[in-house]
């Protein structure tokens, strides 16, 4: 697998520096906790889940949950629970390159029914997604992917969910959050990454961020994240990936606020209608949120709809000021000091910006380094004319 993979050789060539490097589902968490990008969503119910996956590979398509929780009704699970093994078993016949491919599940139990039912097509199937993830739950689910993996002979993977009232709640919040940390720390070799279910910790308080909104503006929910940064994603040995909370917007419908995005980065007319289309997509605050996520310490994110990917993997290619910065840090971090960036535009210190750098080297592995006259625009733009 690698992203951008769909571009031609002179297309790469024109926007990278440095190219995305190819990787598997046997590689390092770290990398591939990064190389998630934009997870797509989907339910388990889809009769032609099978074709989309081919369909959204070949867009850009790295990770895609099938989820047979919230997504799907109650009365539905047993036929869910039939369609998506049937749907991948039929995907991984093809023998098309498959995706990053996860099964959220409602209890325990169906981890061993997914696992059997797909049989020898088990390879296309990455792992699971646990849904109300808490130190009390979280055993029997991590138990039953580990035996599972002992089942297929390979190793399969967790993304717990943290969606729980325990986790929001300011009295538990803190003890919530460490006994996570304990039982992910035992478990570490499972855990890709580390969730955030901002639907259901909004709904705890009957919240809902408009489209107009990020959800950094919702401050019980700012709250949370920053506290499962902290206790989570530390710059150390203990850190796990956190992936930033869900976008659910792609309507047309009418606005309250201005447009989030400026104008100034779409010079040609070309680049101006693809302005307009973004924002008439709600994408503008989709933009906007992923930045905001990365300046939070959070990597990837989880989507809806398929016209968001090409806009999370735009923002995770690594720009060229970016690596810059991160080259000169990371080659003075033996003697420390500080200097001057390349671009002359900021103070680059090489020991406290020294974990920094070597999370900016590890995007760069896997989504590339921009050309120093490309923009976030001219990666859109690659990615959306799939």
């Amino acid at each position: 697998m690698r992203h951008y993979d769909f571009l031609s050789d002179s297309e790469r060539q024109r926007l990278f520096l440095r190219a995305p490097e190819h990787f598997t589902p046997d590689d390092q968490l770290d990398v591939l906790g990064v190389a998630l990008g934009a997870t797509l969503y989907c339910p388990a119910t889809r009769p032609q889940l099978a074709d989309d996956l081919a369909r959204r590979v070949s867009r850009g398509l790295m990770s895609v949950v099938v989820c047979l929780e919230d997504a799907i009704a109650d009365a539905d699970v047993p036929m869910a629970e039939t369609n998506v093994v049937a749907q991948l078993r039929a995907y991984a016949e093809t023998g098309a390159d498959a995706p990053m491919v996860f099964v959220r599940v409602r209890s325990a139990h169906q981890i061993p029914l997914i696992v059997k039912g797909l049989g020898e097509h088990v390879r296309v199937l990455c792992g699971f997604v646990l849904p109300k993830f808490t130190e009390e739950a979280g055993p029997a689910f991590l138990d039953a992917v580990t035996e599972a993996s002992s089942t297929v002979g390979r190793r399969l993977l967790a993304m717990p969910v943290l969606e729980s009232p325990d986790v929001i709640f300011a009295e538990s919040r803190t003890s919530a959050l460490l006994g996570v940390r304990r039982l992910l720390t035992k478990y570490r070799e499972h855990i890709l990454a580390v969730r955030i279910g901002a639907t259901d910790l909004s709904a705890a308080y009957g919240l809902r961020r408009s489209r107009d909104l990020t959800v950094y503006d919702v401050r019980v929910i700012a709250d949370i994240i920053a506290d499962v940064v902290n206790v989570l994603a530390r710059a150390d040995d203990s850190k796990f990936v956190v992936t930033g909370p869900v976008w659910e917007y792609f309507s047309r419908t009418e606005r309250i606020f201005k447009p989030q995005l400026r104008e100034s980065p779409f010079v040609e007319s070309a680049e101006r209608a693809l302005r307009a289309e973004l924002i008439a997509q709600d994408l503008d605050g989709l933009i906007r949120e992923v930045a905001l996520d990365k300046a939070n310490g959070l990597t990837g994110k989880t989507v809806i709809h398929p016209s968001h990917v090409a806009v999370v993997h735009a923002l995770s290619v690594v720009t060229h000021e970016e690596y810059c910065d991160a080259v000169d840090i990371l080659g003075t971090r033996a003697q420390g000091g500080v200097c001057a960036s390349t671009y002359r535009n900021k103070m680059n210190e090489s020991k406290p910006h020294t974990a920094w750098a070597e999370r900016i080297a590890q995007r760069a592995q896997v989504f590339g380094v921009a050309n120093e006259d490309i923009s976030f625009v001219d990666l859109l733009g690659a990615g959306l004319q799939r």
